[in-house]
């Protein structure tokens, strides 16, 4: 684990982004059917807070990734870094290579759903086809092994004709399935930190949007 991953690692145990929500003010309310005005006021203010320390916890997490490589040839955040890495050298958009870098951030906590979890912590900060792009890339990967394991390779065809296939198909040809070489150069992830601090700052949609 390098250096960088560690200092990720120390921020979520010992500094105040995991805490803050355990010692700040607290509504009053036993049920939310309770609830009053300065009960709710007391929520929207402690959310801007947790909101805006959701960009250390996603850090965090993608360096719990390192070591964990599940049988691949590179472990799970070299993927991740790979595949942003070549996203960003093609030039792609912002959005598209923070997308790349938190593909996979699902692994740990969802193995056999990771994709749909990643676009759930997008979905406020990235344009629909992306969004759409990383919730079903895990099918189009597919591609790549299925038949292996006795599935079915063209499974993705099942997404013909929606607007975000190529994009997804491309994705995966060009940047998550290229991803896993262990003597390719590969950024750590303070390479990526203030991209994702700045895009994870700025919600596209509002809550419950």
């Amino acid at each position: 684990m390098d250096q960088d991953t560690v200092g990720f690692e120390r921020t979520a145990r010992h500094d105040g982004a995991v805490s803050t929500a355990t010692r700040g003010p607290r509504a009053r309310f036993r049920a939310m059917e309770e609830g009053t005005a300065e009960d709710w006021a007391v929520i929207a203010r402690e959310h801007v807070a947790f909101s805006a320390e959701l960009p250390e916890r996603v850090l965090a997490h993608l360096a719990q990734l390192a070591g964990s490589a599940g049988g691949f040839p590179v472990d799970r955040l070299t993927h991740c870094l790979q595949t942003a890495a070549l996203a960003e050298a093609d030039g792609r958009s912002d959005e598209y290579v923070l997308c790349a870098l938190l593909h996979d951030m699902g692994d740990l906590l969802a193995p056999d759903n990771h994709g749909a979890l990643a676009a759930a912590v997008l979905r406020p900060y990235v344009d629909e086809e992306l969004h759409w792009m990383v919730a079903h890339h895990t099918v189009f990967q597919g591609y790549y092994y299925f038949h292996f394991l006795g599935g079915d390779r063209e499974a993705r065809k099942r997404y013909e004709g929606h607007p975000a296939f190529e994009l997804t198909a491309e994705f995966c040809e060009r940047y998550d399935q290229r991803a896993f070489d262990p003597d390719r150069p590969t950024p750590p992830l303070e390479h990526f930190a203030p991209l994702v601090r700045e895009l994870l700052a700025r919600p596209r949609r509002p809550m419950g949007g």
